[in-house]
């Protein structure tokens, strides 16, 4: 259990995530605008009359964004509500056209309900997040603060992408019943995982670096052991795993204080300063009534039918959560290589293309992928990519079937792991060829004859009589100096299971 010590006790955490993540979808959610929202793309370029809320504009529902909330909701096991309806969540900014926010109330079924997702929890033992809903409602638009001393602009290009927010779930009145996010590493695990399940199942880049994955963090403290749930804070929009925990832990120590020196914790919307990792008060909490929401009156009801969900369901692919089990459970690897090589939908496309379905790579292939590969993000390429011709320029991207052919020659005794480093070091170098024909151009295959090995063996003993006596009389450790020698001699080209086995027959 992750637990803060106070001045006269231990604390506890209890977090809540409202995740929002822009849907992938080629126009917006209710109109036909492209939702292809992109920083590099001209302000208001991809406005419609609805987004911009010109009078008489009635907005039309986007179907591919309700399959795609249902793709998601399938993906976090949640129940898929086969009647929902919009309302218009009222609260007035510069980046809101309309003044208000088409939504689906916080009192109403959405279209995604109770669902959950398993992260590995402090403990080490696989730990179920519940959710409480996943939503549709319109993204606002960007304010920018930074091109006029006096000014701020805004750009509605952003405005009306469908967005889905997944807000995690705290059972208040069955206190037993919860299993909820109680670290900053929890935190960032568990958005590691939406992230992932999104974009495996093509609903949305989740990319945090652009804008296309938010969250809102709620934090409560509680003295370890109480059943008590306090009030919370949420420090809204991070876009960023290390500023979430960090955020985290700064708020979690700041209620304490509060609570310690015989304060209250107020239930505020803070923000959190970058510079110094510091949260501040950015305005009182509000609650559904601050919004009035009321149907909106230009949407029908959505309906939800059950052949539509079964048809969506047949097109899902493989799940992080799935791809872990059957690398642990099927091609042998620890929880720990599982995890790395799920960390990114690509890397473990990539590591099952190289594995081509030889369960004895999957090991060797993992730790060269994790020990080597990901320590240089510009030689390989997570999506696959085709060979490198001679004159392309900048660095030789190593692709699946390279890793495998490697992995191939060692296991066939054609190279020594010495030689394989060295073939590698020469990929990343830009060195053309396959891995075999790298070999054969710097000879660097592993001799494997016998009788070679053998003669190298003869002249190592004949060259050194003393140790040879000394081997003999007890000091089996210096078997290590004659392997040594005779790799020398072979250039370290002798395959050294086939040297140790001669030279023990030799020496006695």
């Amino acid at each position: 259990m992750f637990t803060i010590k106070g001045k006269t006790t231990d604390w506890e955490l209890v977090i809540g995530l409202e995740t929002h993540i822009e849907v992938l979808s080629e126009s917006k959610l209710f109109s036909g605008a492209s939702a292809d929202y992109n920083p590099t793309i001209a302000p208001n370029t991809q406005v419609s009359m609805v987004d911009c809320a010109m009078p008489g504009m009635l907005p039309v529902l986007n179907e591919y964004c309700v399959e795609q909330a249902i793709k998601f909701g399938l993906g976090i096991n949640a129940d898929i509500t086969r009647h929902s309806r919009f309302a218009r969540k009222q609260y007035f900014y510069p980046d809101l056209p309309q003044g208000y926010q088409i939504s689906q109330p916080a009192d109403q079924p959405p279209v995604v309900g109770r669902g959950w997702v398993e992260i590995i929890g402090d403990d080490g033992n696989p730990k179920k997040i519940f959710i409480e809903r996943a939503h549709l409602e319109q993204d606002a638009g960007k304010l920018k603060h930074d091109m006029h001393p006096t000014k701020s602009f805004a750009d509605y290009n952003r405005t009306g992408v469908a967005l889905l927010e997944i807000v995690t779930f705290l059972d208040v009145k069955n206190p037993e019943n919860n299993s909820y996010i109680s670290s900053p590493d929890e935190a960032e695990r568990y958005l590691r995982e939406i992230r992932e399940i999104a974009r495996a199942l093509g609903v949305s880049k989740a990319n945090m670096e652009e804008g296309s994955m938010r969250a809102d963090v709620n934090v409560s403290v509680r003295p370890v052991g109480s059943t008590e749930f306090r009030t919370r804070t949420e420090t809204k929009n991070m876009v960023s795993f290390k500023f979430i925990k960090s955020a985290i832990e700064y708020e979690a120590r700041r209620q304490i204080e509060i609570y310690e020196n015989g304060g209250t914790v107020s239930q505020d919307t803070m923000r959190y300063n970058q510079g110094d990792g510091t949260t501040s008060v950015m305005r009182s909490k509000e609650d559904a009534l601050d919004y009035r929401y009321f149907p909106d009156p230009d949407l029908l009801p959505l309906e939800i039918s059950d052949e539509t969900i079964e048809r969506i369901r047949r097109t899902m692919p493989e799940l992080p959560a799935a791809t872990r089990a059957r690398y642990i459970g099927e091609w042998g690897l620890n929880e720990y290589d599982a995890a790395r090589l799920t960390e990114n939908t690509d890397i473990s496309a990539w590591f099952d293309a190289a594995v081509g379905g030889v369960i004895a790579r999957a090991k060797p292939i993992a730790n060269w992928m994790i020990s080597e590969l990901f320590a240089h993000p510009e030689n390989w390429d997570e999506k696959n990519s085709e060979p490198q011709s001679q004159s392309d320029n900048g660095p030789r991207i190593i692709r699946p079937g390279d890793l495998a052919e490697l992995v191939d020659m060692i296991a066939q005794n054609t190279v020594n792991g010495k030689q394989a480093k060295e073939i590698f070091i020469k990929m990343l170098d830009g060195e053309n060829g396959t891995p075999r024909e790298i070999a054969e151009k710097f000879g660097m295959q592993q001799i494997t004859d016998t009788g070679a090995i053998e003669q190298a063996v003869n002249d190592v003993i004949a060259a050194n009589p003393a140790q040879v006596e000394q081997y003999r009389g007890g000091k089996t450790g210096l078997l290590g100096f004659f392997v040594g020698n005779v790799m020398k001699a072979t250039g370290g080209k002798a395959n050294p299971a086939v040297v140790n086995e001669i030279l023990r027959k030799k020496l006695g």
